[in-house]
């Protein structure tokens, strides 16, 4: 019976490949990649000629038995483009495919875009909250916000390089000027980390298109995340009016996270008035001395 290694690998520096995780590509039967194209490329620079067979979003569910199969026969190591299969990449399918058959899982833990951007951002002093992608479609994008906001959270999203202007706006709009952090292109030639406000980073990025990989890192509400949540339900239900929801869909989520009758919060979202901009144009025009 073979071992799954779930292997990480560089985000953009080929520094940061582990010596274990060469070892680890070197002596498996089969690594199972998300491109084999790129995966092919790193292999190459390291010398590794491990076979390698496609495991994506499009073919985990058709892959699965293969790779069962081979995990029957000998070690197998999943890997991503770039860093940690799992993080907002496929490997979770796999994964509990493998612990479901019993087959022993390994971590070969290195690089994730995830704790580089926590860990330059400098607003996650605890717990926090993992987004990954938004959802493209508006309402439910303004859920995901809505839910993460009545945390009180600082927390983490990955966004391609053309959306990272709407998605700040979007912030913006239902949080006010947090303080964020843009990290851009993390450990590659171009690395850039930009600390700013919401409101700050918005405009920038409308003006001057990032490109590259983003991950967007939001510190948390300056009240303690308890009150945000449940006592103090006015707030909770004001925190999701403002991320975009309707009073319906506010009320759904706050009955939810307190257990009060839905029709008394939705009583109290149909009243409830903002008492801060609630667009873009308002936010600047506060701001202007």
């Amino acid at each position: 019976m073979g071992t799954l290694h779930v292997v990480a690998t560089p985000i953009g520096n080929l520094e940061d490949m582990t010596p274990r995780a060469q070892r680890v590509l070197s002596d498996v039967a089969l690594i199972a990649a998300e491109d084999t194209r790129r995966t092919g490329a790193l292999l190459r620079h390291f010398g590794i000629s491990t076979p390698m067979v496609s495991y994506h979003a499009h073919n985990e569910r058709r892959r699965r038995a293969r790779l069962l199969a081979a995990l029957n026969e000998g070690d197998v190591a999943l890997v991503t483009d770039a860093g940690t299969p799992g993080i907002s990449d496929p490997g979770n399918d796999l994964v509990a495919a493998a612990h479901a058959a019993g087959y022993p899982v390994s971590p070969v833990p290195g690089a994730s875009s995830l704790a580089a951007a926590v860990s330059a951002s400098g607003l996650v002093p605890g717990p926090f909250v993992t987004i990954g992608f938004l959802p493209r479609e508006t309402a439910a994008r303004r859920l995901v916000i809505a839910r993460v906001a009545a945390t009180g959270m600082p927390f983490v999203v990955y966004e391609a390089p053309s959306r990272v202007a709407a998605t700040l706006g979007e912030l913006w709009d239902a949080l006010g000027p947090r303080p964020a952090v843009v990290l851009r292109e993390l450990t590659k030639l171009h690395e850039e980390v930009r600390p700013g406000s919401l409101a700050d980073l918005s405009v920038w990025a409308t003006a001057d298109e990032p490109r590259g990989e983003v991950v967007v890192v939001v510190a948390g509400a300056e009240d303690e995340p308890a009150a945000a949540i449940g006592d103090d339900i006015p707030a909770l239900v004001g925190t999701l009016r403002r991320s975009g929801l309707t009073a319906s869909a506010a009320a759904r989520e706050a009955a939810a996270i307190t257990g009060r009758p839905r029709s008394e919060l939705y009583e109290m979202a149909r009243a409830w008035h903002s008492t801060v901009p609630t667009s873009n144009a308002e936010h600047a025009e506060r701001e202007r001395p």
